[in-house]
């Protein structure tokens, strides 16, 4: 009795064991997992490659199921059933559509649903019928692709062959004209604005006289000296030259201000330099208070007909206060270029103004009208 009692024991353990096996595989099927479920039928017209028992089936991208069986149609050699078990509350109906599609990298193949308009819980031993389209392999959709390019192709040949013959008649003669076509590329980008980087503009300015002829006529008052005036063509800082035409190195020069402007700040500073304590003002606050000195530029270039000549001319009026003119007089300076090049037309220009301003001055304090 005593030696029986341990076989007992163990058999009865290993019963306990098998018991609680089955207990767990079923309360993990019905319970813990995935719970009590629906079964379907699927209808696949042709090939379902690569679908397994056992894969897995998506409701719009959830998993709710698996596949559970697999089987051919005698009567329909192109017809492939598959039974699906899913979730109880999966709202699978008759408006649901159904596919395959490949996951993973191995590209593993689910069964996938998506839900329609209908609403609900499904019900049991539902018959979906899946897409024409669903079993075909992404190789043989390839395949598809490749005989439909390939028709379009045939069909197409003649105009192709003319396309391609016209194509090399084209690019033959753009070989021939690679010349013009540089010059019509580099004109489009020149007028588009990118062209190469512009250089740097040289400035240059007009000096002052300081050496005036003694004894020196003083100013008896303030002038009044507004911008000098003149036609388009001379307000501007480009070297203007006459005839109209190019001479090296001046398409990288300029003044340092548009001419009128100019002439008006150097006649200014060239009076100071005079007498500095009634030098000309640009402006007043009470136009009638003094006297004023209008200029009128008349030209401001280089002559080059016949030789280049660096030429300064305007007229000036000198009014009293009541704005009557009590003297009038035109300037005139011409000065030779040593070479034409702008260094030599601003040396030029230099001692043309110095002449021209020392001369307006000059004429200017004699001009103006007594004090009172």
């Amino acid at each position: 009795m005593e030696t029986r009692a341990p076989f007992i024991v163990v058999g009865a353990f290993v019963l306990a064991a098998i018991g609680a096996v089955f207990g767990f595989v079923y309360w993990l099927h019905n319970t813990a997992g995935t719970g009590a479920r629906t079964v379907h039928h699927v209808q696949f017209e042709g090939s379902v490659s690569g679908l397994l028992v056992g894969a897995a089936v998506l409701f719009n991208g959830i998993r709710v199921g698996e596949v559970t069986n697999l089987g051919l149609v005698a009567d329909s050699p192109r017809q492939v059933n598959a039974t699906i078990a899913v979730a109880s509350g999966t709202p699978v109906h008759s408006d649901t559509k159904v596919g395959l599609d490949f996951q993973g990298l191995t590209g593993v193949p689910v069964i996938i649903l998506e839900g329609g308009k209908e609403v609900g819980a499904s019900t049991d031993m539902k018959v979906l019928v899946a897409d024409p389209a669903a079993g075909q392999s992404m190789t043989q959709a390839a395949r598809n692709a490749l005989g439909r390019v390939d028709s379009v192709l045939a069909e197409n040949a003649e105009p192709l062959k003319n396309t391609i013959a016209n194509l090399k008649i084209f690019t033959e003669g753009l070989a021939k004209n690679t010349g013009g076509l540089d010059s019509i590329v580099a004109g489009l980008v020149k007028m588009t604005g990118g062209s190469e980087p512009a250089i740097p503009k040289t400035v240059y300015d007009l000096s002052l006289p300081s050496e005036f002829a003694s004894p020196r006529t003083p100013l008896n008052e303030h002038l009044v000296m507004p911008t000098p005036t003149s036609i388009l063509l001379l307000d501007t800082q480009r070297f203007l030259i006459a005839p109209n035409r190019d001479l090296p190195g001046f398409s990288n020069a300029q003044w340092a201000d548009s001419i009128p402007k100019m002439l008006q700040a150097k006649l200014i500073q060239s009076f100071e330099n005079y007498d500095v304590a009634h030098a000309p003002l640009r402006s007043t606050d009470n136009p009638g208070a003094n006297p004023q000195l209008l200029v009128d530029v008349r030209s401001f270039q280089i002559d080059t007909d016949p030789e280049p000549t660096a030429e300064i001319g305007f007229s000036a009026r000198v009014l009293d206060k009541e704005g009557q003119v009590v003297a009038s007089h035109i300037f005139q300076q011409r000065r030779k270029l040593d070479k034409p090049d702008p260094a030599s037309a601003v040396a030029a220009f230099n001692d043309a103004f110095a002449s021209i301003a020392t001369e307006l001055i000059a004429w200017t304090a004699n001009a103006m009208p007594p004090p009172g």
